[in-house]
Formats: structure tokens, sequence, C-alpha cells
């Protein structure tokens, strides 16, 4: 395993980080995604990435508890706070003061740690000043509760926003988690370049595209059973986007790049995010250990210039890149 430094910060993560969304608490019993955590520790994976609202909080809860034995000093815990949580009543969601205080203790409990290593505002919040949340987490990291703070989904408006509130109040915006493959790239025009500028590195979840660029999806064939695109509970509803014959064509035509580089294909998937020298850790999810160790081989590789020239002239009409998705990604209002 190789590390990175997450943005302009001293903390170094893995390349390839554990992410539970979708998997712990809901589709994958616990035993089998202690299993999978097993897997990614044995891989040489220190960074491990959930948040409350995976599950509503049974997520952390198996996390936590796959975690415990381990020596605390050296993992990087992630986790994340907006999204409705509990009873999903009217101040059970957000980033109002009230709360990310309520629910850094809750995912603090449930994580069985005494501080969470970065810290992340899951989405923006239109709703709640922006004061009023840097302020929160600026209490957080001076109590000890939080090392590093960082956000997800955050437009580059809303990065340059956040970080110059962040430098007032003393502390630092490290990191933004959005979205990012070779199919969907749109953060590379604003919010990559603004991410530079800051010091801000990004933490890229769903690399492989929840599951299509692994080429299991044949365009003209069944969905193959027990797949993520049949599964509702796993995100049939996220995959669905992908799951069209021009995009299973070119993803089919990547297999032969794959196989140049010695890599499966869900591999260079996650190698190609790692080329971009913006991204600090790749995000891989898992409901088998057999997923964590062939996703964990992306660490380390480089790839040739002519290998990615053929990824972008294959995946070209079909990638998008428009910028205005990432606020799109942000609710416009946070009522549960």
């Amino acid at each position: 395993m190789d590390f990175r430094y997450l943005g302009n910060s001293g903390l170094k993560i893995s390349e390839v980080t554990y992410g539970n969304w979708l998997t712990h608490g809901s589709q994958v019993e616990n035993e089998q995604a202690q299993a999978c955590v097993r897997a990614a520790l044995d891989n040489g994976i220190t960074t491990f990435d959930t948040a409350d609202v995976y599950a509503n909080t049974k997520a952390e809860t198996v996390l936590g508890e796959a975690l415990k034995g381990e020596r605390r000093e050296s993992l990087e815990i992630f986790t994340k706070v907006f999204g409705p949580i509990g009873p999903k009543g009217h101040n059970d969601l957000g980033l109002s003061r009230k709360h990310i205080m309520e629910a850094a203790n809750g995912s603090l409990q449930r994580l069985q740690t005494d501080y969470i290593d970065l810290y992340q505002a899951h989405r923006y919040d239109v709703e709640t000043p922006l004061e009023e949340t840097m302020q929160a987490f600026a209490d957080l990291v001076r109590a000890g509760k939080v090392l590093y703070v960082g956000v997800s989904e955050w437009t580059a408006q809303q990065l340059r926003d956040g970080a110059a509130l962040a430098r007032e109040l003393g502390f630092q915006l490290i990191s933004n988690q959005p979205q990012y493959s070779m199919l969907w790239r749109v953060i590379e025009g604003e919010v990559v370049p603004t991410s530079k500028e800051l010091g801000i590195s990004q933490v890229v979840w769903s690399p492989i595209a929840q599951g299509v660029l692994t080429g299991k999806y044949k365009p003209g064939q069944p969905l193959p059973e027990g797949s993520r695109a049949t599964d509702e509970k796993g995100g049939a509803n996220m995959i669905a986007r992908w799951m069209r014959d021009d995009v299973l064509e070119r993803v089919q035509q990547l297999v032969p790049l794959a196989q140049e580089a010695g890599l499966s294909m869900a591999a260079l998937a996650v190698a190609w995010t790692l080329q971009n020298d913006n991204v600090a850790t790749a995000i891989i999810g898992a409901s088998r250990p057999e997923q964590v160790t062939d996703n964990a081989a992306a660490a380390g590789v480089t790839l040739d210039a002519d290998l990615l020239a053929k990824v972008d002239e294959i995946l070209d009409p079909v990638i998008e890149r428009d910028p205005a998705k990432t606020a799109e990604s942000s609710p416009k209002t946070r009522e549960a």
C-alpha cells in the first residue's frame, strides 16, 4: 500500500480507502462485513470511511466493532454529518450547530473511539449559515473530538467560502469527497483547480461507477443475479444511469487495456482515479473480501500516457463532465 498526504496537512492516508456505504448494516451481514474490513487491513489499507446516515447509523456501529482491538493510532477513521438519522426529526439532519454537536458525539460512541480523524460535511446545507457550521467544526477540533475537517460534494465557490471561514477560525479544510470515475468527471473543470489553489485533496467515491467499470454488465444481456443493479437496497437506482447499451459497449472496449496493464477492470478503474494528482485516495466498497484484495491492487500503479489517452478516446461520448452536476448533488432544502 502506498500513502499520500491529505490536502495541505501532515496527515498521510492510504491510497485506497475502505468505505461501507450501501454494505455494512444493510446489504452485507455483519460477519461478512468484518471479513471485508479484515481483508482491507491485510492489504495495508489504514483509512476507513463511513457516515452516520449509512443504514441510519448501523454502518458506523458495524465498522466500530470490526476495528475494535486494532491500534487506533495506526488507523485513519473518517465519518460524515448531514443526512437525516435516528427518528429523522426536524433537527436530526443538516449542518446546524445543534445537529453537528449531537451527531459527532453519536458517531464517536458508535465508532468506539475518542476522536474522528476526518469529520466531513456530507453535503452543503443551504439553510444554515456557513458561519454557524464552520464554528461548530472549529469547536470540535479545539475539543479534540475531531482532528481534521473536510466536506463532500461542495462546489468550487462553496469550497472557497468554507476555506476562508476555516482560516479565520484557526483551522483548515483539507478535503472534499466527490464522485469521480472514468465516466463521471464533473470535478475536473472547476472543483479540482480550486482545490489545488486552496490546499484541498479529493477523497473520491464510486471510482468504479457503482460496479459498471468492472465490465460485468454486458450490453443486451440480463443483469447478473445478485449484482448491485438488481438490489434496490444496494444502489440499483444509482447505477441505473450507466445501464445503457452505448455505455456498456464502450466499457467492454476497456478490457484489453486492463489486460495490458496487468490489472482487473476494477483495479484499472480505481488506479485511473489515482492518476489525478489532486486525488489523495479512492474509496472502495465490497461485499466480499476478495473484492477488497482486487481493488487494493490499484495502489502504487502508474498508468502510461498512451493507455490514458485510449481510455479517453473510448469513453469520450459517454463521459459526464458538466461542472453544474456538483451543485445538483446538494439538496435545496434540508427537510427530513
